[in-house]
């Protein structure tokens, strides 16, 4: 394990979300964004209205910028995060979950917390140099991020979807060269 669990759970659920952006954007509903936080397992307060879908939505943009930044403009801006939202970290135990951080109360708006878990996750992710294990997707047609925590570091796409693309497309220029 690269970071603790709560780390790596941030860091997915970070940009699983940044990745919803992409054209057909995933989280265009209520029903969505349900769906959404239950795959990644979120706590807390949770209205289901329009307001904190869009509210989420309006997240993505931040988020990709702290996760594809280099290291000193991501400290950055994860300070910025942290001292807007009045982040006050606390251990807390929930669930199945065993001790952990968060850092703003369970009721706080949905897109706070999201936005704040990833920061706290950000800031592992810095202090450890490991700002690498983020990237774009290498799918020339995609700009998915992706969050590669494999030993060997050799994730380069975001999905099956574009791993099995860049495969194909390989397979045909050699035959067409061959």
């Amino acid at each position: 394990m690269v970071f603790t669990h709560d780390t790596e759970v941030s860091l997915l659920a970070a940009v699983a979300l940044v990745n919803t952006g992409a054209e057909p954007d995933t989280l265009a509903t209520t029903d969505d964004l349900v769906a959404f936080l239950d795959d990644h397992e979120f706590t807390g307060t949770r209205l289901g209205d329009a307001a904190e879908l869009e509210s989420v939505r309006r997240l993505r943009p931040r988020l990709r910028s702290i996760l594809t930044s280099d290291r000193d403009t991501a400290a950055g801006l994860v300070n910025d995060l942290l001292g807007e939202e009045h982040a006050l970290p606390q251990l807390v135990r929930h669930g199945s979950h065993d001790w952990h951080i968060h850092a703003v109360v369970a009721d706080a708006p949905l897109a706070t917390r999201i936005a704040v878990e990833t920061a706290m996750a950000m800031i592992d992710v810095i202090r450890a140099d490991e700002m690498s294990r983020l990237d774009v997707c290498a799918d020339p047609d995609c700009d998915g991020l992706v969050l590669d925590l494999s030993r060997n570091r050799s994730r380069r796409f975001c999905s099956t979807t574009c791993g099995n693309r860049a495969a194909v497309a390989a397979y045909r220029a050699r035959r067409s060269a061959g």
